[in-house]
């Protein structure tokens, strides 16, 4: 099992004959991701030849001819594609997202990063009332290893395991994600560090709590905002397995704005002592380190929770 992408994951990829977009989708389907199509109007009607010499899900050696739709209406009614991945530059990104959303995509994965916060909040909107679930912006996508990977999130640093994740920083989830690789993961979320993303961790969180093969959930977060809190509020009341904490940002500075994730803190609002302290009160452990966040998994792992 898994949350949000499995192996039946037909995926379209919005940019796909862009640099970024040519380099990440070779490294999906080396992933074993059903790449069924790219999407880019001015190349309609042509194939993109990957070669991928060790595809995890049988195929390689010979290059994987992926055709070019002009639109994801037509992707989709071609090929039955339930998920986009889109690495558009952030003044087409709104576009983008708002032409899957009308087009009825079960998942947009938006990985491109620096989309103007008042995009966000729109095609968010937007993509909610049509019932299109947003990951991201500015994320890394989301992994269900050995079945699916659509983003950006490297396929070899894990396997399949028990343990689920879901992270604001995508650094911190490859890091995660290599320390407890002997454990592996259902599936790994990085929901995105902006001031609006379209998943939360109460999201992920609820999904966990469904999900039969999840036996522990990972939470990352950073300082800034309330979204921590929250989700503590939420564990108290609804989450039944464990969860161990991160909370990037211990070190940084009263007052400044701290990395992508546009997080100010004021006071004790936002800080990471104060976003412990909420989860610690809801029987969350939490980490000082990635290290021994990691460890403290294990740990609850071998107790049975």
């Amino acid at each position: 099992m898994a949350i949000y992408l499995t192996k039946e994951s037909k995926v379209l990829v919005q940019g796909m004959t862009g640099g970024e977009g040519m380099k990440h989708t070779r490294r999906m389907l080396a992933a074993g991701t059903d790449v069924v199509g790219g999407v880019n109007p001015r190349k309609a009607g042509q194939s993109v030849d990957f070669d991928v010499p060790q595809c995890l899900n049988g195929l390689g050696g010979a290059p994987i001819a992926v055709p070019v739709f002009g639109t994801v209406a037509e992707g989709m009614a071609a090929t039955g594609a339930d998920v986009t991945v889109v690495f558009v530059p952030p003044a087409f990104a709104k576009a983008a997202v708002l032409e899957a959303a009308d087009a009825g995509i079960a998942l947009a994965v938006v990985i491109t990063e620096g989309i103007p916060v008042h995009d966000s909040v729109a095609f968010t909107a937007y993509a909610r009332r049509n019932g299109t679930r947003i990951i991201g912006p500015n994320c890394p996508g989301l992994i269900t290893p050995g079945q699916s990977n659509a983003g950006i999130i490297p396929a070899d640093i894990t396997k399949p395991g028990r343990i689920g994740l879901v992270s604001k920083s995508g650094t911190l989830t490859y890091q995660l994600m290599y320390e407890l690789r002997d454990i592996g993961f259902s599936t790994c979320v990085g929901i995105g560090g902006d001031p609006v993303v379209g998943t939360s961790h109460i999201d992920c969180l609820a999904a966990f709590q469904e999900d039969p093969d999840t036996e522990l959930v990972v939470l990352i977060g950073e300082i800034g905002g309330d979204a921590e809190e929250r989700a503590a509020a939420y564990i108290r009341d609804h989450v039944t397995k464990p969860v161990v904490g991160y909370i990037a940002g211990f070190t940084a500075p009263e007052g400044r704005t701290m990395g992508h994730a546009g997080a100010i803190v004021s006071g004790s609002a936002g800080t990471a002592r104060a976003k412990q302290e909420a989860l610690e009160a809801v029987g969350v452990r939490v980490g000082s380190t990635p290290t021994e966040t990691a460890r403290l998994v294990l740990e609850l792992l071998e107790t049975g929770g």
